[in-house]
């Protein structure tokens, strides 16, 4: 049986984060292909952890920077070990060349997180993006050093291919996935517009754009909309939800805090709109396709909904204006035949974007072809990447040795 190993950089936690979410629709892939999957990760399990023991997929901690390791990898020496993230390549690619060189290594980089960054910090100065940073120096490194990466959105696709000049046989483009089966599931169990009532923030408070969103809506946002609508309220859904958060709580306001959702779908399916106007951010958002599959329309930024989309057709409205972003809300509130022929568009939408059969035949395409390059003679062109992997490895690998060892002096 075909053995893939997979090294978490946290433990899957689909109910609480996108990624984690990404995740296990990636270990169904696998799954549904043949593979024995491992799943080996050196954090500490959170309540939200999934248990990965009933999905039939093994579990391994490990300990970060311990040759134990070694001898786990070597012995498992599986096809495929697909990193969870560029930081968890950094720590373990090493380690996985050195012991199972037949190896095929692949990236999952969940979004481009340089590019998550840049953004982050251009916001806070209040000036231009700049991409080209020490954080895309290393994202963009391990992506060389990879045979392959799983990149979520179409817009990061094609930056890698146009900004960075990275081969189009590196990449492999897997949004999140739906299966055409949930159609009837989503008819079925939708509530009307007369059935639902409010609007609703949901996301990990953790995550910066999510918090910054928070506020954003709190102080800005919101009081337009509760002057023209003074009996609606806004309800904030989320895991990990700090004290920082509980004190933007004012049900004079409207503004309420309601901790965490454990089914994010159901919870959607209760109002009318979910508002999502981040202002910075990567990848695909985990809250627009729960939305899609909930009926419920979504007001975002630009930032929000990059990617989400092909075309002009979006799930709800689009808009960076504060203003209008607000008095499009209220419209699309109290328009009941607005509401409803956007709320219908969420399964064409789910289709054209993210149909689970096609992506799953491209990325298992993509695996195929590399594994049957690894029985050619060596390609010179390849020189690059191997130049790339003598200076990175080395790099991670005495560094890990050294902290290795002034752990084992404590």
């Amino acid at each position: 049986m075909k053995k893939i190993l997979v090294i978490g950089k946290n433990w899957p936690e689909p109910n609480t984060t996108a990624a984690g979410y990404r995740m296990i629709q990636l270990l169904e892939v696998f799954q549904e292909d043949g593979y024995e999957i491992h799943f080996a990760c050196a954090a500490v399990k959170s309540e939200y952890s999934v248990d990965l023991n009933f999905l039939q997929i093994t579990e391994k901690s490990i300990v970060l920077n311990a040759t134990s390791f070694n001898k786990y990898v070597k012995e498992l020496s599986p096809e495929i070990v697909l990193f969870d993230r560029f930081m968890t390549e950094e720590q373990y690619g090493w380690r996985v060349r050195e012991n199972s060189p037949r190896s095929l290594h692949i990236l999952d980089t969940e979004d481009l997180h340089f590019l998550r960054k840049a953004r982050e910090e251009a916001f806070k100065k209040n000036q231009p993006v700049d991409l080209f940073g020490e954080a895309a120096m290393r994202e963009i490194a391990a992506i060389h050093r990879c045979d392959l990466s799983i990149i979520i959105s179409s817009v990061e696709y094609q930056l890698l291919l146009n900004s960075f000049h990275l081969p189009e046989s590196k990449l492999v483009y897997v949004p999140f996935l739906y299966r055409s089966t949930d159609s009837k599931k989503i008819d079925k169990s939708s509530p009307t517009y007369e059935e639902r009532s409010n609007f609703i923030m949901i996301g990990n408070s953790l995550h910066a754009p999510n918090y910054d969103a928070i506020l954003y809506v709190k102080n800005t946002i919101w009081p337009l909309i509760r002057k023209k609508l003074p009996t609606v309220e806004i309800h904030i859904y989320g895991a990990y939800q700090n004290e920082k958060i509980h004190q933007l709580d004012n049900r004079a306001e409207g503004f309420l805090i309601k901790g965490y959702a454990q089914k994010a779908i159901d919870t959607l399916q209760q109002y009318r709109i979910l508002v999502a106007p981040l202002r910075f951010g990567a990848g695909l958002k985990g809250k627009i396709f729960d939305a899609m599959q909930s009926s419920t329309p979504v007001a975002m930024s630009t930032i929000a909904s990059e990617g989400m989309f092909k075309d002009a057709l979006v799930y709800g409205f689009v808009e960076d204006d504060l203003h209008k972003f607000a008095q499009e809300c209220v419209d699309l509130y109290q328009t009941e035949r607005d509401w409803d022929r956007i709320s219908k568009t969420n399964i064409n939408l789910l289709q054209e974007n993210y149909l689970y059969p096609a992506f799953a035949k491209a990325l298992l395409l993509k695996i195929s072809n590399l594994v049957l390059n690894q029985r050619l003679p060596v390609d010179q062109n390849n020189f690059f990447d191997r130049m790339l992997n003598y200076h990175s490895y080395s790099r991670y690998k005495y560094l890990s040795k050294w902290i290795h060892s002034k752990e084992q002096q404590v």
